[in-house]
């Protein structure tokens, strides 16, 4: 595993956020002065790249490919994947990524100021594409087996593990390096700021993200860039990998409904589904990372499909966005890196500013404080726009 958000830059930073409920949210004075109506957001650290790659290969790479990079270098290393072996393997890539705004606002500015496509440079079109982050991967480490983008919204970084678990189960890959990226400057999320489901809690910040709690009023965004390495079982013993973890069960759905906002129907099916798929009783999982935003529909939804899967069983609940904000197209990739950083160190990280459920969140047991236990076994959710949803189960070696 590999992380770089505004919990950390490295993962023994991450876990101490997360067992010391720090929030990573701060107030955007440069958002405020351009207009936001909430100028709230992760504070994710920029990467300094001069010192490792040239000019040449830095001007291919946007800001969500710059986090991707660091976090796959620390997965890599942690996986004991050196270059001479993946050189020598078939080693493959799916990183979800659903927008480059920024890049692509800067290419087409200089377009249209100079009057001539010379202007936007010769690295523009590779820092524009939906794809960048995959392609960037997959040119600097050499990997030369499946090379795609999980485009699904807020479910893309969730979705690159469920489609590397289908290829690997199915003998197609051995071992595919996936996660999430999300650029964190404010025109990726402009538009996004306009649908006014941001929180406007600007006078406490680290108070504004609070999932499943009655005081709600929308979320923050965040990003950074989250990987890890997936593989088969005889793939990793064979070349004597350290294994964290294994993915058991992926289940997938789509409301068929609204664009924007969520019904119960399809994020139960994508819970049910995927308690089927691994074969697991609900009452064998120790706990659950909701997705939960902090938006007021999106919850109470989220609360009653975890409700309908669980049946009598209170399995405990938080939400990671109440410390990072919404990460988005990162966020179902590192969600399963803070969850997995629990399970390894016995705690739950308390859900952030839960004080009081409403009457549609009060169905579920939502943590408000840190729990110190162990569990072996958690389930993590991730819904997007258009209707996409995807939940993985993940369990302890």
């Amino acid at each position: 595993m590999g992380i770089w958000s505004c919990l950390g830059t490295s993962l023994d930073e991450v876990r101490q956020s997360l067992y010391e409920g720090r929030s990573g949210i701060i107030f955007s004075e440069e958002r405020q002065a351009a207009g936001f109506r909430s100028p709230m957001c992760g504070n994710v650290p920029k990467c300094d790249l001069k010192k490792m790659l040239s000019r040449n290969v830095r001007q291919m790479m946007p800001e969500e490919a710059q986090y991707a990079y660091m976090a796959t270098l620390q997965a890599l290393e942690q996986a004991r994947l050196d270059q001479d072996y993946i050189d020598a393997h078939e080693v493959g890539v799916i990183y979800g990524n659903d927008s480059v705004a920024e890049d692509t606002m800067i290419a087409m500015d200089k377009f249209r100021q100079a009057g001539s496509t010379a202007a936007c440079g010769s690295g523009a079109i590779f820092k524009s594409m939906n794809s960048t982050v995959t392609m960037n991967l997959a040119t600097l480490f050499h990997l030369k087996g499946i090379n795609l983008t999980a485009s699904a919204a807020c479910a893309s970084g969730s979705q690159s593990l469920g489609l590397a678990f289908l290829l690997i189960r199915n003998g197609l890959q051995d071992c595919i390096v996936c996660g999430g990226a999300e650029e964190n400057n404010m025109y990726g999320i402009a538009a996004f700021d306009a649908l006014q489901t941001f929180s406007t809690r600007v006078d406490a910040p680290e108070k504004a993200s609070r999932p499943f709690d009655r005081d709600r009023d929308g979320l923050v965004p965040s990003g950074g860039g989250a990987t890890l390495i997936v593989e088969s079982l005889e793939h990793a013993q064979r070349r004597g990998a350290p294994i964290l973890a294994e993915i058991v069960g992926w289940g997938f759905s789509g409301n068929g409904d609204h664009i924007s906002t969520p019904n119960v129907a399809g994020p139960a099916r994508s819970l049910e589904l995927c308690l089927k798929s691994a074969g697991v009783n609900p009452r064998d999982i120790g706990y659950v990372n909701a997705h939960a935003t902090s938006t007021k529909i999106g919850d109470a939804r989220e609360a009653q499909a975890i409700a309908q899967a669980f049946g009598d069983y209170r399995v405990p609940v938080t939400s990671t966005k109440s410390q990072t904000g919404h990460e988005m197209w990162m966020a179902g990739a590192s969600e399963i890196i803070y969850s997995m950083l629990m399970m390894q160190n016995d705690f739950i990280a308390g859900s952030l500013n839960f004080e009081n459920p409403d009457e549609e969140t009060a169905c579920i047991n939502v943590l408000g404080e840190r729990k110190d236990c162990h569990f072996d076994m958690f389930l993590s959710n991730s819904f997007g726009f258009g209707g996409t949803n995807s939940t993985l189960i993940i369990k302890a070696p």
